[in-house]
């Protein structure tokens, strides 16, 4: 899909001029939800609760399409009147030269410039808007696929199109207990399931007691953790469906999280599935960050401060 056709333009609608796109950004919503027996993957916000929190601030609906901009610098005009919100990582947002808050909402006059420094903590910044970004959808979803089904990201001098507002509704912001710390070292909530129980104790053990480090070719389809060999002594299995956070054992030994862009099926055994509110942290976390995992069970996992909307 073309930049073109993020929308149908209409002369009420307000544009927003990406002057520096940067590295990586991406219109994400939740996702696509049941497309996977299609062989597409689910795709959506690495940072689902970070992405939620951008939406409520502005109250949208919960899918409302929004930005995730990976790392920064990035740059944006807007020609009309609106509201925008900014959480996840902290990247220096300013808005025409003055320093604006994160987790928070801000007013938007034409003509007016956002800019984002590099994340300085924290890898993915998402940038909601009153009502949402005006786009099409691809199987209930707005995340632009290229031919080779791949997340297909903005370049500078796309322009996106929304809905302008004029209310005074106040600015808000989210609780400083519920934004989370992403400099700290992470534990990893590991469900039991898939072929746990195929895996020898000792094997299991390597893996709950180990420090691993995030590796370089981490990214939205999975994360590669760097530590002990987690061996597995039995033959492959059939290929199987997988699941957000399954955690995926290659023949090196060296566990893989898998997240929202992963292929649908897959043949590596798999020890178990990481919980959801860990994955979204674990989104916002650079190669080179440590991480743990603890054995959870249903009832012992319950969300923290940091990551309950």
């Amino acid at each position: 899909m073309t930049p073109s056709q993020l929308s149908t333009t209409k002369t009420t609608e307000g544009r927003a001029h990406l002057n520096k796109a940067g590295p990586l950004t991406l219109l994400q919503d939740r996702g696509r939800q049941g497309s996977q027996i299609l062989g597409i993957c689910t795709s959506g916000a690495a940072d689902a609760y970070a992405f939620a929190w951008s939406n409520t601030l502005l109250g949208n609906q919960e899918n409302a399409a929004a930005l995730e901009i990976s790392l920064g610098p990035f740059e944006v005009s807007f020609d009309s009147s609106t509201r925008i919100a900014l959480c996840g990582a902290e990247c220096g947002a300013t808005l025409n030269g003055k320093k604006i808050i994160p987790w928070s909402s801000h007013k938007v006059k034409p003509g007016d410039t956002l800019r984002l420094s590099m994340a300085s903590s924290g890898l993915r910044i998402y940038l909601a808007i009153a009502g949402g970004f005006l786009c099409n959808h691809i199987f209930s979803s707005c995340a632009q696929l290229s031919n080779d089904g791949k997340n297909l990201s903005l370049q500078n001098a796309d322009q996106l199109h929304y809905q302008p507002v004029e209310n005074i509704t106040p600015c808000r912001n989210v609780h400083w207990q519920a934004i989370p710390d992403y400099t700290t070292t992470l534990e990893l909530n590991l469900y039991p399931c898939y072929q746990f129980l195929h895996f020898e104790k000792n094997e299991i053990l390597k893996l709950l007691s180990d420090d691993y480090r995030i590796g370089v070719d981490s990214n939205r389809m999975g994360y590669r953790l760097e530590g002990q060999n987690v061996n597995w002594h039995r033959k492959g299995i059939v290929s199987e469906g997988i699941a957000f956070g399954s955690v995926q054992i290659p023949p090196n030994g060296q566990p893989i999280v898998l997240l929202n862009d992963r292929q649908t099926i897959g043949g590596y055994p798999k020890v178990g599935c990481i919980a959801a509110a860990d994955c979204y942290q674990l989104a916002q976390r650079r190669p080179g960050q440590k991480v743990t995992f603890k054995r959870a069970s249903l009832p012992s996992v319950t969300l923290t401060e940091g990551n309950r909307l």
